[in-house]
């Protein structure tokens, strides 16, 4: 028989895990997703859901009563609450793993004790302790929400010092940091994967262009030299080793004028830049994640196909229902999540571009440039 899965979020990731889950039913019998939007992403693909908040303490414990795995689409999940339900059910990655990477000053704190390369940080407690702050980084700098961010949502760009003020109250009394700002050429990141018996495999470095703190295109693989794909490669095998914790993480990171990288941020769970592994890999970052925690071999990260995901938003002015979209050329693959509401820079589903003949990165970019259009989103 095979195991109950639980999963914390039910949106597309939790989805494109429940679909993944569904074709190894000799080791998942079932899922139960825990998620606050009644008739979320995955229950439409057949998990089952507890309609509650992703913090909700009597939510999570009977998840893991009903479950004998759990894992998490998204890394808002209280990890005292997950360390207090162990004793019921597994829980990959760890709420130890969870605990530090969840809180970004905390992450950055053990990445630094570990001697991996990040932006220099501080933490804010005060607007003094702000102003001391970029008086030291000077401008611009980053000011971030240490929990509970992610697309963006949780960073303020403090460019002047009229915007100090504005900067601090954005935050509404929310714990913060302060973060040197990097002036790289690219931004990049890995899919890296560790299962319960310490195996460690990565994907090809892939590159990634966000719009407005929102990533909006993925190109697999990065247009970097080898030497910096490997750099990137031993980065991520580093903090693998020094992180621990089962499944798959997304270790985001800056590429430098003189091709110095940084980590960015850590998301300890799938990731969209790993979405083109649906298509260019044998195995998908959702088959992967399962495989590693539920402790069997890691599948093959071999890129089989140049491929570039492009991600369909919500567009600025509207909200409401919208058309179906609908593309038929050869080698695009469309994912739409099942959102029946647009709202603005809402994730609504993205494309898969994929070169299946041999094409170069610069002719998919170039094709992709002639369907972005069709893949807009227009209301009903």
């Amino acid at each position: 028989m095979g195991k109950v899965l639980g999963i914390i979020g039910g949106g597309q990731l939790g989805m494109m895990i429940t679909e993944a889950a569904k074709k190894m039913p000799e080791h998942i019998s079932k899922i139960i997703v825990l998620d606050p939007v009644v008739n979320c992403s995955a229950s439409q693909v057949g998990a089952e859901q507890i309609v509650a908040d992703f913090k909700d303490k009597d939510a999570i414990i009977e998840l893991a009563k009903r479950s004998d795995i759990i894992t998490y689409e998204i890394e808002s999940g209280d990890s005292e609450v997950l360390k207090s339900v162990e004793k019921d059910a597994e829980i990959n990655p760890s709420p130890e793993t969870l605990k530090i990477v969840q809180d970004k000053f905390l992450q950055k704190s053990f990445l630094a004790q570990n001697n991996i390369l990040i932006p220099e940080f501080l933490q804010i407690d005060s607007i003094l302790d702000l102003k001391q702050g970029l008086g030291k980084f000077g401008y611009p700098s980053l000011l971030k929400a240490r929990r509970d961010a992610y697309d963006g949502r949780g960073n303020f760009k403090i460019n002047t010092p009229a915007q100090i003020q504005e900067a601090f109250n954005y935050f509404n009394k929310k714990n913060l940091m302060l973060e040197r700002f990097v002036p790289f050429k690219m931004e990049v990141s890995i899919i890296a994967a560790r299962n319960t018996k310490g195996q460690i495999k990565t994907y090809p470095l892939v590159e990634n262009i966000h719009e407005e703190n929102i990533l909006r295109q993925t190109i697999a693989p990065a247009r970097v030299t080898e030497k910096v794909a490997k750099k990137a490669e031993e980065i991520a095998q580093t903090t693998m080793n020094v992180l621990k914790g089962a499944g798959i993480f997304g270790i985001e990171m800056f590429v430098t004028k003189t091709d110095e990288i940084l980590i960015n941020e850590i998301a300890p769970r799938v990731h969209n830049s790993g979405h083109h592994t649906l298509q260019s890999s044998k195995v998908s970052q959702f088959e992967q994640h399962l495989r590693a925690i539920l402790g069997l071999e890691l599948g093959d990260t071999v890129l089989l196909h140049p491929t570039v995901m492009y991600n369909i938003l919500g567009p600025k002015n509207f909200e409401g229902g919208y058309k179906p979209i609908v593309l038929s050329e050869q080698n695009v693959f469309l994912k739409m999540y099942g959102k029946k509401i647009s709202k603005p820079s809402r994730k609504l589903g993205h494309f898969n571009l994929v070169a299946k003949q041999g094409e170069t990165i610069d002719l998919l970019l170039k094709k992709l440039e002639t369907i972005k259009g069709k893949a807009s989103i227009n209301p009903a």
